[in-house]
C-alpha cells in the first residue's frame, strides 16, 4: 500500500479552510488546476470521493470529514516535528489573544513553557472577548487564539472541553434572592444568554445587576455577595461555591474551548510551535481547587 502524499493533505487543509479551490491554490503557491488534480490523485489513493457538489462550488463529503482530520493531524504533528530541531534558534514575534477569563488559568503555563523553549522569540498577548479575537483572527492582527466555541464559528478546533457552572459566595446567599441578581458578560457573550436561557426555561426570575467582560471584576462582584454568575470549572476561585439543581439552577450546556489560526500560506513555526504547546498544556492542566 503506498503512503499518503502529506503535499496533497495540506492542500486539502488549505481548500477546507480558505473555502474554495482558488484561494487554496493561493495559499499553497499552486495553480487552481495542480490543486484540482492533486485532489484527483487523493481521491484514487483512498479509493473515496472526497467532494461532492454543492450548487456552484463544493462540499466534503462524510468520507472526506474523515480523512480531513487525519490530514490536519499529519500536517500539524510534520510541522511540529520539523521545527523541533530548528526550535533552539527560532528568534522573531508571535501573538496569542485570549479572553481574560482563559489568560488567568492558562498563561503562566504556556508562557512559562515557551520561554523556557525559544528564549529568543517575543510573545504579544492580547486579551479581548472571543468575538473581538475571531475579528483579529480574519483581519491577521494575531497568529493565534484561545476562544470560547460558538455556533456558527468556523475553523476552530477543539482542545479542551469543561463543565460551565453557576458560582455564587460562600459567605453569603445572594443566589436565594427573587429575581436572583446575576453578573455577566455583555450581551453578547455566550455564557451569558446559556446563563439566562437556562433560568427562564426553569421558570427563574433574574436581574443583570453587573456587566463586565473581565472575569476578575466579575469574580469581584460574585465573591462580594452581589450577584450569582457562570464560570467553566478550571476558573473557580476560592471563597466560591458551586450551586446546582438542589438550589434551583439547572445544569449549563458544557464550556468547549477552542483554538483558532490565522492562515496566510507561508510558514509560520513560531505559531506552530506555540499551537502545538498550548494543546499540550491544556490537555495537561487540572482542574482549580475549591
Amino acid at each position: 500500500m503506498h503512503p499518503l502524499d502529506i503535499d496533497q493533505l495540506r492542500t486539502l487543509v488549505a481548500i477546507t479552510e480558505s473555502g474554495s479551490f482558488t484561494r487554496a491554490a493561493e495559499a499553497v503557491h499552486k495553480t487552481q488546476s495542480a490543486v484540482s488534480m492533486q485532489m484527483k490523485r487523493l481521491e484514487e489513493r483512498i479509493g473515496r470521493e472526497i467532494f461532492a457538489k454543492a450548487g456552484r462550488g463544493v462540499r466534503l463529503t462524510d468520507d472526506g470529514e474523515r480523512l480531513l482530520d487525519y490530514a490536519r493531524r499529519i500536517v500539524r504533528l510534520q510541522t511540529e516535528c520539523l521545527a523541533t530541531f530548528d526550535e533552539g534558534d527560532l528568534a522573531g514575534r508571535v501573538r496569542l489573544g485570549l479572553p481574560d477569563d482563559y489568560a488567568d488559568r492558562y498563561l503562566p503555563e504556556i508562557l512559562g513553557r515557551f520561554a523556557r523553549t525559544h528564549p529568543r522569540a517575543e510573545v504579544t498577548v492580547v486579551c479581548e472577548p472571543t468575538d473581538m479575537l475571531a475579528d483579529r483572527i480574519a483581519d491577521g492582527d494575531i497568529d493565534l487564539a484561545i476562544v470560547t466555541e460558538a455556533k456558527g464559528r468556523r475553523n476552530i478546533e477543539t482542545i479542551r472541553t469543561e463543565a460551565l457552572l453557576w458560582v455564587t459566595s460562600s459567605r453569603h446567599a445572594v443566589h436565594t434572592e427573587q429575581p436572583v441578581p446575576l453578573a455577566l458578560g455583555r450581551p453578547d457573550c455566550n455564557w451569558r444568554r446559556a446563563a439566562i436561557e437556562t433560568l427562564e426555561r426553569g421558570g427563574r426570575q433574574s436581574r443583570i445587576l453587573f456587566v463586565s467582560w473581565n472575569s476578575t471584576a466579575v469574580g469581584a462582584a460574585v465573591l462580594a455577595g452581589l450577584a450569582v454568575s457562570v464560570l467553566p470549572e478550571s476558573a473557580l476561585r476560592p471563597g466560591m461555591r458551586v450551586l446546582g439543581p438542589q438550589d434551583g439552577f439547572a445544569a449549563l450546556p458544557a464550556c468547549r474551548i477552542g483554538l483558532m489560526r490565522h492562515r496566510t500560506g507561508e510558514p509560520n513555526p513560531l505559531a506552530d510551535i506555540l499551537a502545538g504547546q498550548i494543546r499540550q498544556c491544556l490537555d495537561n492542566l487540572g482542574l482549580a481547587a475549591e
